[in-house]
C-alpha cells in the first residue's frame, strides 16, 4: 500500500468499539481507485461507526452532491393491506419442516416510483469490471472453492448453501441471514445466482495474481471489505444484522442507541483525545498504533485501549457499549483526517491539536458525519445495495445456476429457529416482517473514468496539505523547544 493506509467508516456499522478504526485494512473494493493514499480518521458527533472491520469509504465524485442521493422521477400507487408475516418457531407453525413456505413469492409494492440511488451504488460497476468481458464461469467458482467458506445458490426464490470450513464466530450466519431478509424484502426479484463468501478479515483474491498473458481469469469471491490490490467483491457486512459475540445489535437497534448515547455529553464537554478500543492482536498497524498511546515520557493526544474480549463477555459488556463511547471526540477534516501510516503517533497528535483549536469547524463536520450515516447508511440502502449488487453480478453467469449436490437449503425458520439467547434474539430483532412498499432505487451508470481519477487527485491534493500542515507545526513546535 506505499507509505498510507487508510481507517474507513464504513458500510460496516460497528464493530470493535472504535473512534479511529482499524488501521491494518484498507476499505471496500468499490473504493479502490480511491482509497491508496492516506488513512483517515472518519468523526462522528457521537462515535466513528467504523470497526474492526477493514472498510469502506463511500467517496462523493465531484458532479454527484451527496445531497441529490435521490429523487422520484414518477409514482403511482396502490392500495395492499400491508400484512406481517412474523417469524414463528412454533411445532405448529412449522408443520414438520424446516422451511414451510408461507411467505410471499411475488412482488408487489403499492408505489412504482422510480427513485436514483446513492451515487456510492456506481461503484458496484468497478466492483464488477474484472469479469464484463469474460463473464463468470462454472471454472471460475470451482477454482474459487479454496479462497471461500461457503457457497451460496440462489435458485427460483430459494436460498442453498455448500459449507466449506469453518468461519470465525457466527459471521457466516449472520451474512446468510442477511440475504434472507434481502428475499424477504423483494420477494420473487432477486435472480437466480451462483456465489462464493469469504468471511475472514483479510482479503484473498490478489490482482496481482491474474495479470499477465498466461495468467487465468480471477475466480469472483464475496468479502466483507477489498482494496485497490485484490479484486475481492465487497459486500455489506455482518454485523449490520447483529454481532452476538460482542453483544452488538442489529443497526438500526444500534443507531438508535448510538443516537441516545451522544447526548449523554455535549460536544464541547467532551475530552479532546483521539480514542480506540479494540484487540491490538489482530493487525500489525494495530499493534504499530499502540505506540502512540499514553505514556511517561510522551502524549500523542490520543487514548487507546486494549480489549479483551474474553473478559468482556465474563463481565455481561457493562463496560463495552458503544453507546457509552460519546465522550470523546476526535477531528476529521471533512469526513476524515488523513494519517499517515509510517508516521501515525505524530499526525494523530497534530490532527487532535487542530481539532483543539478549531472547535466549530470541528464540531460542523461531526455533525455532518453524523448526518451522512443517518440518512445514508440505512437498512433500505443497505438491502438495495445488495439487491443491486447481486443482480448485476448475476448478469455475469455463463451458466444457469443449479443446486450443488452437497448444498443444503436455508430459511429464516431453519436459521432462526435453532439458535439460543442473544444470536437468536439479533436474528428475530433483524427479520424482515413483510415485502417492501416500494420498489428498490434505481442504479445509476459507472462513474466515467475522468470523474474517478479527479476525485483521487482531490484527494490526494488534501493529502499533501494536510502532509504540509503536520510538518509546519511539528517545524514549529521543534523551534520552540530548541
Amino acid at each position: 500500500m506505499g507509505e498510507h493506509a487508510k481507517i474507513f467508516p464504513g458500510f460496516w456499522p460497528y464493530g470493535d468499539q472504535v473512534i479511529l478504526g482499524c488501521i491494518h485494512k484498507v476499505g471496500l473494493g468499490r473504493f479502490k481507485g480511491l482509497v491508496s493514499t492516506t488513512a483517515f480518521l472518519f468523526l462522528f458527533s457521537f462515535v466513528l461507526i467504523a470497526a474492526l472491520f477493514n472498510w469502506m469509504q463511500i467517496p462523493i465524485i465531484q458532479g454527484s452532491p451527496l445531497a441529490h442521493m435521490s429523487f422520484t422521477t414518477r409514482s403511482t400507487k396502490k392500495h395492499h393491506e400491508r400484512v406481517e408475516f412474523p417469524l414463528n418457531c412454533s411445532v405448529a407453525a412449522l408443520q414438520g419442516k424446516k422451511c414451510p413456505n408461507k411467505y410471499p413469492s411475488v412482488f408487489e409494492p403499492d408505489e412504482s416510483s422510480t427513485e436514483t440511488c446513492s451515487d456510492y451504488f456506481r461503484w458496484i460497476h468497478q466492483d464488477l469490471q474484472q469479469w464484463k468481458t469474460s463473464g463468470i464461469t462454472e471454472d471460475m467458482i470451482e477454482r474459487g472453492k479454496a479462497s471461500a467458506h461457503f457457497r451460496l445458490v440462489i435458485v427460483g426464490g430459494n436460498v442453498y448453501v455448500e459449507k466449506y470450513t469453518r468461519p470465525y464466530q457466527t459471521r457466516d450466519v449472520f451474512t446468510k441471514w442477511g440475504i434472507l431478509q434481502l428475499l424477504r424484502l423483494y420477494p420473487g426479484k432477486v435472480p437466480d445466482l451462483d456465489l462464493l463468501f469469504y468471511s475472514g478479515d483479510e482479503t484473498k483474491i490478489m490482482r496481482s495474481d491474474y495479470q499477465g498473458p498466461n495468467s487465468t481469469l480471477a475466480p469472483p469471491l464475496f468479502h466483507y471489505c477489498g482494496s485497490e490490490e485484490n479484486l475481492d467483491i465487497v459486500f455489506p457486512d455482518w454485523t449490520f444484522w447483529g454481532w452476538a459475540e460482542v453483544n452488538i445489535m442489529p443497526w438500526e437497534d444500534m443507531l438508535r442507541a448510538i443516537k441516545k448515547g451522544r447526548k449523554r455529553t455535549k460536544w464541547e464537554q467532551r475530552e479532546p483525545y483521539a480514542f480506540w478500543k479494540g484487540n491490538p492482536h489482530v493487525a500489525k498497524n494495530r499493534l504499530d498504533l499502540m505506540k502512540c498511546n499514553l505514556s511517561d515520557q510522551y502524549d500523542w493526544n490520543v487514548r487507546l485501549y486494549y480489549k479483551n474480549w474474553s473478559k468482556v463477555v465474563d463481565e455481561g459488556f457493562n463496560n463495552s457499549k458503544l453507546e457509552d463511547q460519546c465522550t470523546y471526540s476526535m477531528v476529521p477534516m471533512q469526513h476524515y483526517w488523513p494519517i499517515r501510516r509510517q508516521d501515525k503517533c505524530r499526525d494523530l497528535k497534530f490532527a487532535v491539536e487542530w481539532g483543539n483549536n478549531h472547535t466549530q469547524q470541528a464540531q460542523d463536520i461531526g455533525k455532518a458525519g453524523s448526518k451522512f450515516i443517518e440518512e445514508i447508511l440505512t437498512m433500505r440502502n443497505v438491502y438495495d445495495y445488495m439487491f443491486h449488487l447481486l443482480n448485476e453480478y448475476s448478469k455475469l453467469l455463463k451458466y444457469k445456476p443449479t443446486v450443488p449436490s452437497k448444498a443444503r437449503r436455508i430459511c429464516v425458520e431453519s436459521t432462526a429457529c435453532k439458535q439460543k439467547g442473544v444470536w437468536k434474539e439479533f436474528l428475530f430483532q433483524s427479520l424482515v416482517k413483510s415485502p417492501s412498499n416500494k420498489p428498490p432505487c434505481e442504479l445509476p451508470p459507472p462513474y466515467e473514468p475522468q470523474a474517478i481519477q479527479a476525485s483521487m487527485d482531490k484527494i490526494d491534493n488534501i493529502d499533501k496539505q494536510v502532509e504540509n500542515w503536520g510538518n509546519a507545526y511539528w517545524n514549529k513546535l521543534n523551534d520552540t523547544n530548541q
